[in-house]
């Protein structure tokens, strides 16, 4: 897998999984503590706390990474930006006092290891893999 490939995985995945926030079947009812949005607040699969902000970052991450999947730079710095973000969120899902993003998206419970493994995936083809664009030219035929 590249990282133009990587990109678009991610972003289809995040679609999914910002979708199928809003699905009452795939997300329970529940309540949050310290929770001041609760629009669409639920536990997704019923292992992954999200409320209505958190589905549209999904959302917004998802279609960020179909469009940055056209070229390899966009891919490669989509994969920076998730790597670095998904860092930050899973050290405040750690913090008592963060693990809602002040009040704003839950980034508790098993948020905290899926953001990790999506960070850790992410800085693989951000940081290490180094890909070059393959233009195809068209062969001549004498």
């Amino acid at each position: 897998m590249n990282t133009r490939m990587f990109a678009r995985v991610f972003g289809i995945i995040f679609l999914v999984v910002g979708i199928g926030g809003f699905i009452p079947g795939l997300t329970q009812p529940h309540d949050h503590p310290n929770l001041a949005v609760e629009a669409a607040s639920g536990m997704e699969l019923g292992l992954f706390p999200v409320n209505v902000l958190h589905n549209l970052v999904h959302i917004a991450f998802g279609i960020w990474g179909l469009i940055a999947a056209r070229s390899m730079s966009a891919a490669r710095g989509y994969a920076q930006v998730v790597a670095i973000a998904y860092a930050v969120l899973t050290i405040l899902g750690l913090i008592p006092a963060t693990n809602t993003t002040f009040g704003l998206v839950p980034i508790y419970g098993h948020d905290i290891w899926l953001h990790a493994l999506l960070a850790g995936v992410a800085a693989y083809f951000g940081f290490v893999r180094h890909d070059t664009e393959v233009r195809s030219t068209p062969h001549l035929t004498a």
